[in-house]
C-alpha cells in the first residue's frame, strides 16, 4: 500500500464517522458542525482526487455559505421560540 492508499482510506472513513455523528447528535447545532466538518473532510477528499475546481467549491458553498445558513437559521429560529 502507498502512502496515497492509506491517507485515503483515513480521509474515507472519518468521513463515514463524521456523518454517522451528525445523523446521531442530540443537539442541532452540534449535527451542523459535524455537518461543517463533513464538507470539509470531502474538500480534502476531492483535493486527493485531483479535482480542484470541486474542492473549491465545495470549500466555498458547503463548508462556507450552507454552515453559516443552517446556523443563521437556527439562531432565527430559537429567537421566535423565546418570544
Amino acid at each position: 500500500m502507498t502512502l496515497f492508499d492509506i491517507v485515503s482510506l483515513v480521509v474515507g472513513a472519518l468521513l463515514l464517522v463524521i456523518a454517522f455523528l451528525a445523523i446521531n447528535a442530540k443537539k442541532l447545532i452540534n449535527s451542523v458542525l459535524f455537518l461543517s466538518a463533513l464538507s470539509m473532510l470531502a474538500v480534502v477528499s476531492f483535493v486527493l482526487l485531483k479535482a480542484p475546481d470541486v474542492a473549491i467549491t465545495e470549500a466555498v458553498i458547503g463548508s462556507g455559505l450552507v454552515t453559516a445558513l443552517f446556523i443563521f437559521t437556527l439562531l432565527s429560529v430559537r429567537k421566535e421560540e423565546t418570544k
